[in-house]
């Protein structure tokens, strides 16, 4: 008696404790897919700002100035007329909402270059015609979108090593280490 009352004891202390491993099981993978849905909305939100930023930026009636940072790097800030300050303030909050939830700096490194590539090319704008502007400024804006996708993606557990065009992939940089850009990147950049 004693022998089936202790393995009815073992069997319920096993049962509970593999439907408590289960339980942690599903309520991190629920966990896990939530902050994926918050971070996929944040990094699309921060895709649409961005997008509309540079639309803005570059119609011919946008009115835009810029003014020499006066501390480093000393580059150019662009200042916007009233209508371009609700896309300007977009912008800045969907980067901080990508701040808040990114789980890797990679993500956060290529959020900070794609502001650093559109506030150039809105300074450039500034004093330029959009005709004007240069090709490369519009190549760094967009390589710069493309490694934030990538490291995104990276981030959500999608592929991520792929190219998204049929450009030549370096696989080592010049100093003989592996290259920490992706291809698309060191290719635009290896062209400058």
């Amino acid at each position: 008696m004693s022998v089936t009352a202790a393995t009815t004891l073992a069997a319920v202390i096993l049962g509970g404790w593999l439907t408590i491993l289960s339980q942690d099981r599903f309520w991190r993978r629920d966990h896990q897919r939530q902050w994926r849905d918050i971070r996929l909305a944040a990094y699309m939100g921060f895709l649409t700002a961005f997008r509309e930023y540079v639309s803005y930026a570059l119609q011919p009636a946008s009115h835009i100035t810029a003014v020499p940072r006066p501390s480093a790097p000393y580059d150019m800030m662009p200042f916007f007329d009233e209508a371009g300050s609700t896309y300007k303030e977009r912008l800045e909050a969907a980067k901080t909402s990508v701040r808040l939830v990114s789980a890797r700096p990679g993500v956060v490194r290529a959020c900070n270059e794609m502001i650093r590539c559109a506030r150039l090319l809105a300074a450039d704008r500034a004093d330029h015609d959009a005709t004007a502007i240069a090709a490369e400024r519009f190549e760094q804006l967009w390589s710069a979108e493309r490694e934030f996708v990538l490291a995104a993606r990276q981030e959500l557990g999608l592929a991520a090593d792929f190219e998204i065009s049929l450009r030549p992939t370096p696989g080592v940089d010049p100093t003989g280490g592996v290259a920490s850009r992706s291809s698309l990147a060191a290719w635009i950049h290896g062209r400058e």
